[in-house]
């Protein structure tokens, strides 16, 4: 099954082309195509790769002990929903981190060191069940190369509406208008944050886009930008950081 999506109204940073999406409702071989769940943390060109999403059919939560599997179409949002009615500790830091499982996977998203693959368990592939052992991650990084379908994760009682608030006030100090989340990882022993500021990017922009004045880490769209001027300023960014600080600005953001 095909579906039609508008990247500039899709995407968090509402940018990109109509494009007809796969929807993948089945294990298989699908590896010439790219998952783009939510579209949360990505920037597409007007020329992009094969993309697909998964289907409702990974859309599901299942407790089996002290273990749940969660299917990978399954918004964060509604983990966290679950967590908070089932008392599950542990993963309030999935407050307001928008996206599909599958891309907070890929992705090791979360908060600072508050990461998703400190309470896996395992991953799902076409190969089966994948202990996280045996998976290559690092911080907001995994060396995950094919379609994740489900992942396991540990269940632990407690959960904490403080560490909920907590994590909500964080997140209220990014950005509220379209973007992409962290335009950059953070360097170790660093905040890309405050590079970009220190080499006088924050609130610099380029066309419609621009780095953001409340977080210089958030590029930000003001309404009318695009891909090229996305672009532009993420080469800037590294291009500056590098000749000031001699650090080499790795993009969280991915580019297709």
């Amino acid at each position: 099954m095909i579906k039609q999506i508008d990247f500039s109204r899709y995407s968090s940073i509402k940018i990109g082309p109509v494009v007809d999406v796969k929807i993948i409702d089945d294990i298989n071989d699908y590896d010439n195509y790219r998952i783009i769940g939510k579209a949360n943390n990505i920037l597409v060109s007007n020329n992009p790769t094969n993309f697909a999403i998964l289907g409702p059919n990974f859309d599901y939560i299942k407790q089996e002990d002290n273990k749940l599997f969660v299917g990978c179409a399954t918004s964060s949002g509604k983990l966290l929903s679950y967590c908070r009615k089932n008392n599950i500790a542990n993963l309030e830091f999935l407050a307001k981190l928008p996206g599909t499982m599958g891309g907070v996977v890929k992705m090791n998203a979360g908060l600072k060191s508050w990461e998703i693959f400190n309470h896996i368990i395992s991953i799902k592939t076409k190969d089966g069940y994948i202990n996280k052992e045996d998976i290559s991650y690092s911080y907001r990084n995994t060396k995950i190369d094919t379609i994740v379908y489900e992942v396991v994760l540990e269940i632990k009682s407690g959960f904490s509406k403080d560490k909920l608030k907590e994590f909500n006030k964080m997140r209220d100090n990014q950005p509220q208008i379209a973007s992409a989340g962290s335009c950059f990882k953070n360097p170790e022993g660093d905040f890309a944050g405050r590079l970009i500021e220190e080499v006088g990017l924050k609130g610099f922009e380029k066309g419609g886009m621009s780095f953001s004045e409340k977080h210089a880490n958030f590029l930000v769209n003001n309404g009318n930008g695009t891909y090229e001027d996305a672009i532009f300023l993420i080469q800037l960014a590294k291009k500056r950081v590098k000749e000031k600080f001699g650090i080499n600005l790795e993009e969280e953001i991915v580019i297709y």
